[in-house]
Protein backbone atom coordinates (compact mmCIF):
# COMPACT_ATOMS: atom_id res chain seq x y z
CA UNK A 1 0.00 0.00 0.00
CA UNK A 2 1.30 3.39 -0.39
CA UNK A 3 -0.51 5.22 2.48
CA UNK A 4 2.30 5.21 5.44
CA UNK A 5 1.39 3.26 8.87
CA UNK A 6 2.67 6.51 10.83
CA UNK A 7 0.08 9.31 11.72
CA UNK A 8 1.36 12.95 12.66
CA UNK A 9 -0.30 14.38 15.75
CA UNK A 10 -0.13 17.90 15.07
CA UNK A 11 0.77 20.70 12.04
CA UNK A 12 3.19 23.28 12.52
CA UNK A 13 2.63 26.94 10.75
CA UNK A 14 5.16 27.75 8.06
CA UNK A 15 4.01 31.37 7.50
CA UNK A 16 0.31 32.42 7.29
CA UNK A 17 -1.91 30.46 6.04
CA UNK A 18 0.30 26.98 5.52
CA UNK A 19 0.95 24.40 7.42
CA UNK A 20 3.80 21.54 7.75
CA UNK A 21 3.66 18.22 9.20
CA UNK A 22 5.77 14.75 9.42
CA UNK A 23 5.73 11.10 9.86
CA UNK A 24 8.86 8.75 9.90
CA UNK A 25 7.51 7.10 7.43
CA UNK A 26 8.52 2.98 7.51
CA UNK A 27 7.68 2.69 4.19
CA UNK A 28 10.44 4.39 2.96
CA UNK A 29 12.95 2.85 5.38
CA UNK A 30 12.05 5.59 8.27
CA UNK A 31 12.79 8.60 6.50
CA UNK A 32 10.79 11.54 6.74
CA UNK A 33 8.07 12.26 4.69
CA UNK A 34 6.49 15.66 4.56
CA UNK A 35 2.78 17.00 4.02
CA UNK A 36 1.62 20.43 3.61
CA UNK A 37 -2.06 22.61 3.53
CA UNK A 38 -2.88 25.30 1.90
CA UNK A 39 -5.91 27.86 3.23
CA UNK A 40 -8.15 28.60 0.63
CA UNK A 41 -11.03 30.34 0.64
CA UNK A 42 -12.03 29.39 4.07
CA UNK A 43 -10.91 25.77 3.47
CA UNK A 44 -7.49 24.23 2.38
CA UNK A 45 -5.47 22.26 0.20
CA UNK A 46 -3.80 18.87 0.94
CA UNK A 47 -0.31 18.32 -0.87
CA UNK A 48 1.21 14.82 -1.09
CA UNK A 49 -0.59 14.42 2.65
CA UNK A 50 0.49 11.50 4.99
CA UNK A 51 -2.00 11.33 7.88
CA UNK A 52 -2.30 13.62 10.46
CA UNK A 53 -4.41 12.66 13.75
CA UNK A 54 -8.28 13.65 14.14
CA UNK A 55 -7.53 16.66 16.65
CA UNK A 56 -4.57 18.38 14.75
CA UNK A 57 -6.63 17.50 11.58
CA UNK A 58 -9.89 19.81 13.00
CA UNK A 59 -7.51 22.14 13.61
CA UNK A 60 -6.89 22.88 9.94
CA UNK A 61 -9.30 24.05 7.52
CA UNK A 62 -11.40 21.51 5.87
CA UNK A 63 -9.77 19.98 2.69
CA UNK A 64 -11.96 20.26 -0.31
CA UNK A 65 -9.05 19.48 -2.58
CA UNK A 66 -6.02 16.67 -2.41
CA UNK A 67 -2.60 17.91 -4.96
CA UNK A 68 -0.68 15.02 -5.63
CA UNK A 69 2.92 15.83 -7.02
CA UNK A 70 3.92 12.35 -8.23
CA UNK A 71 2.49 8.71 -8.07
CA UNK A 72 4.82 7.79 -5.44
CA UNK A 73 3.17 10.33 -3.48
CA UNK A 74 -0.38 9.14 -3.20
CA UNK A 75 0.19 8.71 0.66
CA UNK A 76 -2.90 9.42 2.18
CA UNK A 77 -4.85 11.10 -1.01
CA UNK A 78 -7.80 8.47 -1.29
CA UNK A 79 -8.28 8.20 2.65
CA UNK A 80 -8.74 12.31 2.44
CA UNK A 81 -11.09 12.06 -0.28
CA UNK A 82 -13.53 9.63 0.96
CA UNK A 83 -13.51 11.87 4.51
CA UNK A 84 -14.17 15.13 2.60
CA UNK A 85 -15.10 14.53 -0.44
CA UNK A 86 -12.10 16.20 -2.22
CA UNK A 87 -11.51 15.74 -5.26
CA UNK A 88 -7.96 14.34 -5.88
CA UNK A 89 -5.53 16.05 -8.65
CA UNK A 90 -2.60 13.99 -10.17
CA UNK A 91 -0.10 14.84 -13.44
CA UNK A 92 -1.30 13.53 -16.73
CA UNK A 93 0.91 10.37 -17.84
CA UNK A 94 1.17 8.88 -13.89
CA UNK A 95 0.79 5.16 -14.66
CA UNK A 96 -2.08 3.53 -13.11
CA UNK A 97 -2.40 4.77 -9.13
CA UNK A 98 -4.07 2.72 -6.37
CA UNK A 99 -7.58 5.38 -7.05
CA UNK A 100 -8.43 7.33 -10.30
CA UNK A 101 -7.99 11.08 -9.83
CA UNK A 102 -10.63 13.11 -10.26
CA UNK A 103 -8.87 15.59 -12.36
CA UNK A 104 -5.11 15.47 -13.89
CA UNK A 105 -3.11 18.36 -14.72
CA UNK A 106 -0.29 19.23 -16.78
CA UNK A 107 2.88 21.97 -16.54
CA UNK A 108 1.88 25.65 -16.25
CA UNK A 109 -1.89 24.28 -14.79
CA UNK A 110 -3.15 26.64 -12.29
CA UNK A 111 -4.46 24.06 -9.32
CA UNK A 112 -6.68 24.88 -6.30
CA UNK A 113 -5.09 27.12 -4.02
CA UNK A 114 -3.48 29.24 -7.07
CA UNK A 115 -0.97 26.95 -7.40
CA UNK A 116 0.75 26.30 -10.79
CA UNK A 117 2.64 23.23 -11.45
CA UNK A 118 6.09 23.22 -12.57
CA UNK A 119 7.69 20.18 -14.29
CA UNK A 120 10.65 18.98 -12.46
CA UNK A 121 11.38 15.23 -13.79
CA UNK A 122 14.29 13.53 -12.50
CA UNK A 123 13.26 11.50 -9.72
CA UNK A 124 10.54 10.52 -12.19
CA UNK A 125 9.65 10.85 -15.62
CA UNK A 126 6.33 12.68 -14.70
CA UNK A 127 6.93 14.24 -11.45
CA UNK A 128 6.25 18.21 -10.48
CA UNK A 129 6.95 21.43 -7.85
CA UNK A 130 3.84 23.16 -7.40
CA UNK A 131 4.44 27.24 -6.83
CA UNK A 132 2.12 29.97 -4.96
CA UNK A 133 3.22 33.07 -7.14
CA UNK A 134 1.39 35.49 -4.77
CA UNK A 135 3.95 37.05 -2.45
CA UNK A 136 6.13 36.21 -0.88
CA UNK A 137 6.32 32.85 -2.82
CA UNK A 138 6.22 29.67 -1.72
CA UNK A 139 7.99 26.69 -3.62
CA UNK A 140 6.19 22.79 -2.91
CA UNK A 141 9.18 20.79 -3.42
CA UNK A 142 8.71 17.02 -4.24
CA UNK A 143 11.51 14.60 -4.62
CA UNK A 144 14.41 16.97 -5.77
CA UNK A 145 15.45 18.09 -2.44
CA UNK A 146 15.82 17.35 1.35
CA UNK A 147 16.23 19.78 4.13
CA UNK A 148 17.03 18.43 7.66
CA UNK A 149 18.22 21.20 10.18
CA UNK A 150 21.31 18.90 10.85
CA UNK A 151 22.31 18.39 7.62
CA UNK A 152 21.16 21.15 5.40
CA UNK A 153 19.71 21.24 2.16
CA UNK A 154 20.62 18.25 0.11
CA UNK A 155 19.52 16.53 -2.54
CA UNK A 156 16.93 13.27 -2.14
CA UNK A 157 19.70 10.37 -2.39
CA UNK A 158 20.12 10.19 -6.49
CA UNK A 159 20.05 6.52 -6.15
CA UNK A 160 16.53 6.55 -5.76
CA UNK A 161 15.99 8.61 -9.24
CA UNK A 162 15.16 7.82 -12.72
CA UNK A 163 17.01 10.14 -13.99
CA UNK A 164 19.78 11.97 -12.01
CA UNK A 165 21.19 14.58 -14.38
CA UNK A 166 17.63 15.36 -15.22
CA UNK A 167 17.17 15.95 -11.17
CA UNK A 168 20.03 18.44 -11.24
CA UNK A 169 18.77 20.23 -14.70
CA UNK A 170 15.32 20.30 -12.64
CA UNK A 171 16.70 21.97 -9.53
CA UNK A 172 18.76 24.30 -11.25
CA UNK A 173 15.62 25.65 -12.77
CA UNK A 174 14.32 26.07 -9.54
CA UNK A 175 16.43 29.37 -9.18
CA UNK A 176 14.47 30.69 -11.86
CA UNK A 177 11.22 30.26 -9.95
CA UNK A 178 9.38 33.54 -7.91
CA UNK A 179 10.02 32.28 -4.69
CA UNK A 180 11.37 32.73 -0.82
CA UNK A 181 9.96 29.86 0.76
CA UNK A 182 10.61 26.13 0.25
CA UNK A 183 8.61 23.49 1.66
CA UNK A 184 9.63 20.25 1.28
CA UNK A 185 8.03 16.56 0.95
CA UNK A 186 11.38 15.10 2.89
CA UNK A 187 12.13 17.74 5.71
CA UNK A 188 11.40 20.85 7.16
CA UNK A 189 10.55 24.12 5.75
CA UNK A 190 13.34 26.70 4.50
CA UNK A 191 11.72 30.56 5.31
CA UNK A 192 14.38 32.33 4.18
CA UNK A 193 17.80 32.16 2.40
CA UNK A 194 16.27 29.40 0.05
CA UNK A 195 17.50 30.00 -3.08
CA UNK A 196 20.85 30.64 -1.49
CA UNK A 197 20.83 27.47 -0.11
CA UNK A 198 19.94 25.73 -3.58
CA UNK A 199 23.24 27.47 -4.98
CA UNK A 200 25.51 26.54 -2.39
CA UNK A 201 24.19 22.98 -3.10
CA UNK A 202 24.46 23.25 -6.62
CA UNK A 203 28.15 24.58 -6.39
CA UNK A 204 29.03 21.63 -3.90
CA UNK A 205 27.96 19.04 -5.93
CA UNK A 206 29.44 20.31 -9.00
Amino acid sequence: MSEPNEIADHADPVIDGIWHWQVSNTNIGGAISSSHALQDDGRSVLIDPVRLGPDALEELPAPHAVLLTAKCHQRSAWRYRAQFNAEVWAPVGTTPMDGDPDHRYAEGDVLPGGLRAVRTPGPQEVHYCLLLEREPGVLFCSDLLTHYPERGLDFVPLRFHEDPDATRRSVEGLLDLPFEVLCLDHGVPLTSDAKPAIQGLLERTA
